[in-house]
């Protein structure tokens, strides 16, 4: 967004509070976020994990069919399962089978 100076300099009209409420609500849903999908985890020693180099393998505590998790930030705000995705496939992507009740307001 770009603000320009004949824009600072023009008086604001008068705006009731849920007007301005309205705004800024809209304005902020074009913000983009980041989303994190967490697929699974696991532990190892320090002396293995710098022994790691490339084609290594990190199994995971999870299985491919189960369910991952998707966060905002540390909020765990959706599941879902992985699918591959495209028409010429190779893109992963997350079909949600759990959304979490993000009403709450901003």
């Amino acid at each position: 967004m770009q603000i320009d100076e004949q824009d600072m300099n023009t008086a604001p009209a008068k705006e009731s509070p849920d007007t301005l409420s309205s705004l800024r609500s809209k304005s902020l849903m074009g913000v983009q976020i980041e989303v994190t999908v967490s697929v699974g985890k696991t532990r190892l020693p320090l002396s293995e994990l710098i022994k790691l180099e490339k084609e290594s393998v990190l199994q995971l505590d999870s299985r491919i069919e189960d369910p991952v998790d998707i966060y905002v930030g540390d909020r765990l705000v959706a599941r879902g399962e992985l699918e591959e995705i495209g028409e010429e496939g190779g893109h992963l992507g997350v079909r949600l089978t759990e959304v979490a009740d993000l009403s709450g307001g901003v």
